[in-house]
């Protein structure tokens, strides 16, 4: 199966995924792509480095997506030194990536300074000429605010970027910036929300970038990885629903490609997580009414961002209902039973299945028989499949190579202790 998928509609959308906030979207990574863009444009950056650049630009901060510690790094304008480990960790995750190893170097180099006080000790045009292109355009993004009228920022924006000239900054695109901000449209076009679909309409001039499915696989082993470091106790927890839920596909007589379908859903199940802070996720006591709604919105953003993928629809749906019930009181959606589709049943069986074989701050591992039981009074309160459940029971010597598979990726994430 091909997935006919614009490039910059892959990036764009995924890219979401690293604005995600508990008071919803930002929109750094995009409004850095589009002035990375309009640097590109000035210094006439040919096609094949524009798009490294693009692409690059809207996952730079792809390392620091699992942690809001990190996050909150990234918002000062003269950061300091601790701001280069979520961009070691950016290269680490797309190095090895047949789609994405291409952004690697970029992503690692983007905040080297041009006077080389940084820690990998490149200086002026050692640093790649995409890294110092992102660079500056993410400390302009960091500098606007939304709440001020964007003319009345400009002056003193384009004069905190010339005193960093030559220090923070290549002196040759601070020049090329300031020659086309004189421009009203380009700072009109940064605050303008409706905007961004037409530049990515504008950039997308590199045709179909075709994607098989194990490609798509591979894609979803990336954010699964980010996904799952956003809590200690849930360290493979993406891959291992992934597992389960192809296990559960199989049984169903699923063909190859709709197994791979599915796997892809629970790679990306928990995409929305990204919005939740690290200490709700790991709190060891009982949610509080306000920090439960918070959880509540990670599936809303699941389906969201996969929606606006080419091809990704049924994707979308299938991994982003992992929270929806039989009795239609399941959240975000509310979903009735007669809609539920049985890809989004499997993906929420395998869910339960794997989070309670899993650590936790509130409890044990439990055995299977246990999960069994319980799951089980879950099928009687109309809560998850009762056939998919009975499907996941039935198999027990598969449901034992299962679990042994699953114990030895969380074994080979961890370490011996």
């Amino acid at each position: 199966m091909l997935f006919n998928i614009h490039p910059s509609n892959l990036v764009s959308a995924l890219s979401i995924a690293l604005e995600l906030s508990t008071d919803g979207l930002s929109r750094h990574h995009w409004r850095t792509a589009l002035i990375a863009n309009r640097i590109a444009e000035q210094i006439k950056l040919d096609d094949s480095q524009r798009q490294v650049l693009i692409y690059a630009a809207l996952l730079h901060d792809i390392g620091a997506a699992s942690s809001w510690s990190e996050k909150k790094k990234l918002h000062m304008f003269k950061a300091g030194d601790d701001i280069y480990q979520h961009a070691e960790a950016g290269d680490l995750l797309l190095k090895d990536s047949p789609q994405f190893s291409m952004l690697a170097e970029t992503i690692r180099h983007h905040h080297d300074n041009w006077d080389g006080s940084n820690p990998h000790r490149l200086a002026g045009k050692e640093i790649p000429l995409t890294s110092r292109i992102i660079n500056l355009a993410d400390r302009l993004e960091i500098l606007l605010r939304d709440k001020v009228y964007i003319f009345e920022q400009r002056p003193d924006i384009l004069s905190a970027i010339r005193e960093l000239s030559g220090s923070y900054f290549d002196p040759d695109l601070v020049k090329a910036l300031h020659e086309f901000a004189r421009q009203e449209s380009f700072w009109l076009d940064l605050t303008n929300p409706h905007y961004y679909q037409n530049f990515f309409r504008q950039i997308d001039t590199y045709g179909r970038m075709v994607f098989n499915i194990d490609d798509i696989v591979n894609i979803g082993e990336i954010f699964a990885t980010i996904i799952d470091r956003t809590s200690r106790f849930t360290g493979m927890h993406s891959r291992s629903v992934a597992l389960v839920s192809a296990f559960l596909a199989k049984a169903k007589g699923y063909g190859s490609e709709e197994v791979k379908l599915v796997k892809i859903a629970g790679l990306f199940h928990d995409l929305g997580k990204l919005s939740i802070p690290n200490d709700i996720l790991e709190k060891p006591e009982k949610l509080t009414e306000r920090e439960f709604s918070i959880i509540k919105q990670h599936p809303y953003y699941t389906y969201r961002i996969l929606e606006q993928i080419d091809g990704f629809s049924t994707v979308a749906e299938w991994a982003a209902f992992h929270h929806e019930t039989i009795d239609g009181a399941g959240y975000p959606f509310r979903v009735p039973e007669a809609s539920l589709r049985l890809g989004s049943r499997i993906v929420s069986v395998a869910d339960v299945f794997v989070a309670l074989s899993e650590n936790r701050p509130y409890r044990r591992p439990l055995a299977v028989r246990e999960i069994e039981k319980i799951m089980r009074g879950m099928v009687d309160n109309r809560k998850i499949d009762g056939c998919v459940v009975t499907d996941l029971f039935s198999d027990r010597a598969g449901l034992g190579t299962l679990t042994d598979r699953i114990g030895e990726m969380s074994w080979s994430a961890v370490g011996p202790s």
